[in-house]
């Protein structure tokens, strides 16, 4: 099948390797020179990760992606999923672009972390054919997928999502639509109010980390966790589940401002709520 996948950033280039690694052929769109230029080595890292766990992807796999500055050169595809920034005035613009350049029958996909779906929707003439793959970070390396279904979404469009990602190896949770859907909804709030008590001087990073993972279990605490997704994508987050939801709970706090405005976003520059060693 060929896969399109919208933006070449951290997210995009895991959901392509985990389809590419499948064995489909991939179109990988991003209107950013930078983007476009790291993602063939966010690839190749995320291929060196997956040898190191034990996978072994095959070698064909960075051959099997293609990569583009044009949105029209996913016209072809059969199925899309669009991993743009977590900003909902773009997402719709997408949707728009994608609805005018794909073919009817073609499902389009968001790895949107708390956008309604609905609401990308609307933006296209085949709100039966939009549905959400909420891949979790890092794609490659997680099994379970959050697949968001929108009032209009099609049951032929349900069954062709969940069958394409069994096929790539994934689990599917299905889940109904609403802003942050189920893990993000839950975490996104958990992920600011765990940066409050570190900002009000309760407990540093590595504390409340050891809370979680050894009082409840957690592999990972909050912070972590935070920083793995990236604390950029964090705040953007936050800002659309407070703009959808009007959740105080949801109103970013000031020490996670003040990171992202150093440019502290986490393991990708080296530095959030801990520190990571160079690689």
């Amino acid at each position: 099948m060929k896969i399109g996948i919208v933006g070449a950033g951290v997210m995009g280039t895991g959901v392509a390797q985990c389809f590419a690694a499948a064995g489909h052929d991939v179109v990988v769109a991003d209107t950013d020179p930078r983007a476009l230029e790291k993602g063939p080595q966010r690839v190749r890292a995320g291929l060196r990760m997956a040898a190191l766990l034990g996978a072994r992807p095959p070698a064909a796999v960075p051959e099997r992606i293609r990569w583009t500055g044009r949105l029209g050169e996913l016209g072809d595809s059969e199925f899309v999923v669009e991993c743009a920034a977590e900003r909902p005035a773009v997402k719709e613009t997408l949707f728009a672009g994608l609805d005018r350049v794909c073919p009817a029958a073609t499902v389009l996909a968001s790895c949107t972390s708390a956008v309604p779906i609905g609401r990308l929707a609307a933006a296209t003439a085949r709100a039966d054919r939009v549905i959400g793959t909420h891949f979790m970070n890092p794609a490659p390396l997680k099994d379970t997928v959050e697949v968001v279904r929108a009032a209009t979404t099609g049951e032929e469009t349900l069954r062709a999502t969940t069958d394409l990602l069994a096929g790539i190896g994934k689990r599917v949770i299905v889940v109904g639509d609403g802003p942050g859907f189920v893990a993000n909804r839950v975490l996104m709030a958990t992920i600011n109010e765990a940066i409050a008590t570190v900002g009000d001087g309760i407990a540093d990073a590595a504390t409340v980390d050891r809370v979680f993972e050894t009082c409840f279990g957690h592999a990972m605490g909050p912070l972590r966790t935070a920083d793995l997704i990236g604390l950029d994508v964090i705040l953007d987050t936050l800002v659309v589940l407070l703009e959808c939801t009007g959740q105080p709970m949801y109103r970013p706090c000031p020490l996670l401002t003040e990171l992202v405005g150093a440019g502290r976003l986490g393991r990708k520059t080296g530095r959030g709520l801990h520190t990571y060693p160079a690689g």
